[in-house]
């Protein structure tokens, strides 16, 4: 499966946004983007270049690849309601989000990583596919086999650490390992700081 390996917080730096909660502390003290023309003296950005700041930081804080990202922005535009709005949807749908969502990881490289090891059933199917996108109804379980795994074991820390907060659209029992789908994601409950206007325009061109 391919993926984006670059470090985390390189991405971070570049894109001037915490893409992973390890990535706080050390943009604190390293506010300029990598490379050797960092520390040097900053143009206004363009238009574009906004726009694609926007798109790069969404793309990278949901962990896609450019031709899923691209793909997404495309299924967006054919649905009904606005593109960006639409678009937030479907990322915050993609199975590996909601694992993060429900604090079951405390990002979503973790919470991929669990998906894709096989660790948990979707409606009582073993599922390995982080795109797999999610309704209202769905139920999502650790496996039993995955359940005596240390780190499931310790499950209700993990959610505390996450710190993830109460959505209208799902509910998380560490306890018994399950998460349910109640509903939509709601534009207000995505990720904050996301101008999807930006990158609805950087398509449109």
């Amino acid at each position: 499966m391919a993926r984006d390996r670059s470090p985390i917080v390189k991405q971070s730096r570049r894109e001037g946004y915490a893409l992973h909660p390890k990535a706080h502390k050390i943009m604190v003290k390293r506010t300029t983007i990598p490379g050797e023309h960092g520390h040097g003296r900053q143009s206004k950005p363009s238009g574009y270049a906004l726009q694609l700041r926007e798109k790069q930081k969404v793309r990278r804080l949901y962990g896609l690849l450019e031709k899923q990202f691209s793909n997404l922005m495309k299924e967006a535009n054919r649905s009904a309601g606005q593109s960006g709005q639409v678009l937030l949807r479907l990322l915050e749908q993609r199975l590996d989000n909601v694992v993060y969502r429900a604090g079951f990881a405390t990002s979503r490289r973790g919470s991929r990583q669990l998906v894709t090891h096989g660790h948990f059933e979707l409606n009582g199917k073993r599922v390995d596919i982080p795109s797999i996108r999610v309704k209202e109804g769905d139920v999502i379980t650790v496996r039993k086999k995955s359940s005596a795994n240390e780190y499931f074991k310790m499950l209700a820390d993990v959610k505390a650490a996450a710190g993830q907060p109460s959505l209208s659209w799902l509910t998380a029992d560490a306890k018994t390992m399950t998460i349910k789908i109640t509903g939509t994601p709601t534009r207000e409950e995505a990720e904050p700081d996301i101008n999807e206007q930006l990158i609805v325009e950087y398509y449109s061109r």
